[in-house]
């Protein structure tokens, strides 16, 4: 038989066999909890998922989630710009800086507005 083939093998009779029968035994090999504290739903550090729709809200979850967003892009725009740096030159090191010190600029601007403070 190929190599290719009997690794093939090994691979399907894995997840056809093998993976549902772990699946299965964990739940009588690994410790069960009964205690509804621990089974309780908790999203975001917000005990009470089901409310009603009108409640209150605390928006910082919502800034800090998109200021994460907003300084986890600006790495999409890096990551080309250092694979080419060489052949954009020194007028590119100059765009990259000026852009970088925007970034820094609206972080301590976040920073000093008092947003990622959580008291």
């Amino acid at each position: 038989m190929n190599n290719s083939l009997t690794l093939a093998s090994f691979m399907i009779l894995a997840i056809v066999i093998i993976l549902p029968l772990a699946f299965h035994l964990t739940k009588y090999l690994g410790v069960s909890s009964d205690n509804t504290r621990k089974n309780e739903v908790v999203e975001g550090g917000i005990r009470q998922v089901h409310e009603d729709s009108f409640s209150g809200f605390n928006v910082k979850f919502f800034l800090v989630g998109i200021i994460f967003l907003i300084f986890d892009v600006e790495v999409l725009y890096m990551f080309p710009w250092a694979l080419n740096l060489r052949d954009l030159g020194f007028f590119a090191l100059g765009e990259m800086f000026v852009f970088l010190g925007l970034l820094v600029g609206g972080l301590l601007y976040v920073y000093k507005s008092g947003v990622l403070k959580w008291t």
